[in-house]
């Protein structure tokens, strides 16, 4: 596995410890020297990539990186197998990184997760980011599923004190729902029993149903790629919102037409999601 260690877009790294932060959920802490050089982004969403061995081979064959970000792959070697994920935590004193991963079957990265243990290796790469709205906006909207949870985690961590937060997550069972970092001027309503493979996703449904406050704010959503789709309809064709003022990104795609349709959205969460909100500052 050494030999990138001159290529300073990729980190040896190991696994120093494994939560299980619910049923559906594990956190993994990596920690490496290599870490020193990682070059954050700082933004909320930040992605990396983590890198497989070949299966067949037990060899690592990591892609090309150009100065501009480009990649290319050796001609006679397989693609090397990535996944995508989003840097849940970098701590570059104690050269740590947390990356919490959706238990679920037959995600090469999920499976790798659930049987890691403490010393296991991993390659990760330099992260990137998309999260970039106006700054000094009063309002923002966090739409999640499950695989979106840890960056929304970060949006409400890293949010300045006075930008009032609407954050609804779903997951797919009443265990899944799990503590998120505490800040003023955020309310938090969670969609049980919905979306993230076993139903159809509530995410584009409800969404609509939101009232948002008025002037300018910023929508940021990330989920199964049909959900987005009809979120991404809303925002163009009936908010009219300029690009800058939403994040919609697909993390994963579904068969949704595979799935059963999900229990009527209980009368309690209807009535949260429908409860006007007015941000500190704006005048009604």
């Amino acid at each position: 596995m050494g030999s990138h260690s001159m290529d300073s877009n990729f980190f040896d790294v190991t696994v120093s410890s494994k939560t299980l932060l619910t049923p559906g959920m594990l956190r993994i802490t990596f920690c490496g020297d290599d870490l020193r050089n990682f070059r954050t982004t700082g933004m909320a969403d930040e992605y990396l990539r983590l890198f497989f061995e070949d299966e067949a081979t037990g060899e690592l064959v990591l892609p090309i990186i150009d100065g501009e970000g480009r990649w290319s792959y050796h001609e006679d070697r397989p693609p090397v197998r990535c996944s995508t994920y989003t840097v849940r935590r970098f701590d570059r004193r104690r050269c740590e990184l947390d990356v919490d991963f959706v238990v679920h079957p037959g995600g090469v990265a999920s499976e790798w997760a659930q049987r890691a243990q403490a010393g296991h290796r991993m390659v990760v790469n330099n992260p990137r980011g998309l999260y970039t709205p106006t700054e000094g906006l009063p309002w923002q909207l966090i739409l999640a599923d499950a695989t979106g949870i840890p960056a929304a985690a970060r949006l409400i961590e890293q949010k300045p004190g006075d930008l009032a937060c609407r954050v609804v997550i779903e997951v797919a069972t009443p265990d899944q729902i799990q503590p998120l970092p505490e800040r003023d001027n955020v309310v938090v309503t969670w969609l049980t029993d919905s979306g993230n493979g076993h139903w159809k996703s509530r995410l584009g449904d409800v969404f609509p149903l939101i009232p948002l406050p008025p002037g300018p704010g910023h929508i940021w959503a990330a989920g199964e790629q049909e959900a987005i789709r009809t979120i991404r309809k809303h925002v163009k064709n009936t908010l009219k919102l300029k690009p800058e003022r939403h994040k919609l990104v697909a993390y994963w795609i579904d068969d949704e037409r595979l799935r059963p349709r999900r229990p009527p959205l209980d009368t309690t969460v209807l009535a949260a999601l429908s409860t006007p909100w007015k941000p500190a500052g704006l005048q009604s």
